[in-house]
């Protein structure tokens, strides 16, 4: 487990789980030691140790592929809280969730809460979750590109969720993505400007980067 984050209002612990090293996100309240766990991928012991100190409150996923999933029956049948997800990606869940989330509310715990962005692209129901200047990506953006799309359509979608929703937050913005490691928002943009001001073939999805696609 890596504590990536650690002020007096927030402190957000990841955890590399699966064949995938897909991030899962324990943020918890000090003040109160309530905590929220975003995607639950594998390796449940390990997310179940990484809580004990903590007072969970809620499971929240940022979208419904299975690399982001393998652990929820498990960790949900131990700790009976609340998942969370969107309902464009809530039937290709293993559990149904109790509550769907919508773009621009609030999940609260402890003392504080998150925001919810709505961010299709990657899927159609695919979310991050703000709390002041550090964002939960999930799939959505990752240090040098988009999350993985299917199609051009995705790609153009993916694109517009990125510039409208994530880009007009606060440069120093940290990003922590669903694989790997964290960036900034910053860094980002000026990448972004680079791949926007160039012609690009209509066909362009998958895999993108935004120096180098």
């Amino acid at each position: 487990m890596d504590r990536v984050a650690k002020n007096e209002t927030i402190q957000i612990d990841r955890l590399k789980l699966g064949p995938f090293d897909t991030n899962s996100y324990i943020l918890t309240c000090p003040l109160t030691g309530d905590s929220v766990l975003v995607d639950v991928p594998a390796e449940a012991s390990k997310i179940f140790k990484a809580l004990e100190e903590t007072n969970p409150k809620y499971i929240l996923i940022t979208h419904n592929h299975m690399d982001h999933l393998g652990a929820l029956s498990e960790i949900k049948s131990k700790l009976r809280i609340p998942i969370g997800a969107h309902r464009l990606d809530a039937k290709g869940l293993p559990l149904r969730p109790e509550i769907l989330l919508e773009d621009g509310e609030k999940v609260p715990f402890g003392k504080t809460s998150l925001k919810v962005l709505h961010t299709p692209g990657h899927t159609l129901g695919s979310l991050c979750f703000l709390f002041r200047n550090r964002l939960i990506a999930g799939d959505t953006i990752f240090p040098g590109g988009p999350g993985k799309t299917k199609s051009p359509a995705d790609l153009k979608l993916i694109i517009g969720s990125i510039t409208s929703k994530i880009f007009v937050l606060p440069d120093d913005t940290a990003i922590y993505p669903g694989h790997g490691d964290s960036t900034l928002l910053g860094k980002e943009k000026k990448e972004f400007s680079v791949f926007s001001s160039r012609p690009h073939d209509p066909n362009l999805f998958g895999d993108v980067l935004w120096l180098s696609s």
